[in-house]
């Protein structure tokens, strides 16, 4: 069963930039309500698609580097990393539907 995997400062080059599949980076921090609205959201997209896409967590508080070099402004913020670069952005919280459409394309 495939779950989120959560990435930090030391792991993200690794587990996201250097994957053979795309990532779904879903920017957050644990007192963003629409952060914890849309967890069980990636979640479900996570087992449905998996090893045809990947999903990490990447908690911006505890990683201010990442979140700043990737130019975080506001969360939840999802980027769909490719091939070692970004090649999507997903801005706020919404449903399943909207977000399964964002990635129409990519997986």
């Amino acid at each position: 069963m495939n779950e989120p995997i959560i990435v930090d400062e030391q792991t993200f080059e690794k587990v996201v930039l250097q994957s053979e599949i795309p990532v779904l980076v879903d920017f957050w921090a644990a007192w963003c309500g629409p952060c914890r609205a849309i967890a069980p959201v990636l979640d479900e997209i996570a087992k449905e698609q998996e090893g045809k896409l990947l999903i990490a967590k990447l908690n911006v508080d505890e990683n201010p580097t990442l979140a700043a070099q990737y130019r975080i402004t506001s969360i939840p913020a999802m980027k769909v990393f490719q091939g070692g670069k970004e090649v999507h952005e997903i801005i706020g919280a919404m449903p399943k539907q909207m977000i399964e459409n964002e990635l129409t394309g990519i997986i």
